[in-house]
């Protein structure tokens, strides 16, 4: 019996949680048709999670890149004695999964356990009391231009991942692998159309949007003291990282029966 009691409450928490985060959804989408977003806000937020981003995600994904050439360039060789097609894998392989993803892990764990750590630190210092005693509704102030945020940079971030780590798959080809310039170009000119783009671009709309609402429910219902937000913190981070990965199957599925593959 209390096995299925233990289970029972913690089916009923999960439905509760569940709930509160359509209720969260819900305000946001009354307040972002209700009043004029706080654009001073929104440009804050997307400094902080866009440009601030950028250089650890270029990194990321143009080493990445290079792996992806140097494993995929040594792989054909003892297949077919020499790199065949590395332009191809490597941009195929970043532009429809490892850019949208990789880019969305580095900003949930960068951006994401900020902005958990920041709406949680005002939650419990009364903070977030002290907006709705001003008459300044909270989800209006702080979730909105984050969520703007969120949405705004996250595709671009993934372009510039995209671009680098072409990048440096182009320059593991040529300068490791021998591969010329013009071939591993063309590869890329040749079967690269694009829709293939567009199903990785698609993606990160949905993760960012996942991202934001994780980082800022934790935010919103994080426990008591310095330890309930770390403890708020943790969870966001892990939970969006695992949920990126669970999201891209599922979204994946619906562009690849839409034909945007």
């Amino acid at each position: 019996m209390d096995i299925y009691g233990g289970v029972g409450r913690r089916a009923l928490s999960l439905a509760g949680k569940l709930g509160a985060v359509a209720l969260m959804i819900k305000s946001l989408f009354i307040w972002l048709f209700r009043a004029a977003p706080e654009t001073r806000e929104i440009i804050k937020q997307s400094v902080r999670i866009g440009v601030d981003s950028l250089a650890v995600t270029v990194l990321t994904s143009f080493f990445t890149g290079m792996v992806l050439a140097l494993q995929m360039g040594y792989t054909s060789k003892n297949w077919f004695n020499e790199p065949l097609y590395i332009g191809t894998m490597v941009a195929f392989s970043l532009v429809k999964e490892l850019a949208p993803v990789l880019t969305s892990i580095v900003v949930a764990g960068r951006v994401g356990a900020a902005v958990t750590a920041e709406i949680g630190t005002m939650r419990v210092t009364e903070q977030l009391d002290a907006l709705y005693t001003l008459g300044t509704n909270p989800v209006r102030y702080l979730l909105i231009p984050r969520y703007i945020a969120f949405m705004l940079t996250l595709p671009l971030l993934t372009v510039f991942a995209d671009f680098t780590g072409v990048l440096g798959g182009f320059l593991v080809s040529t300068v490791k692998l021998g591969v010329p310039s013009s071939v591993y170009w063309n590869d890329i000119f040749t079967f690269m159309e694009i829709k293939n783009f567009m199903h990785g671009f698609l993606k990160t709309f949905a993760f960012a949007f996942m991202i934001a609402t994780v980082s800022c429910y934790k935010g919103l219902h994080c426990e008591e003291g310095a330890e309930g937000v770390g403890k708020a913190t943790t969870e966001a981070v892990v939970m969006s990282m695992v949920l990126v990965l669970v999201l891209d199957y599922f979204v994946s599925a619906m562009l690849v029966a839409a034909g945007i593959i």
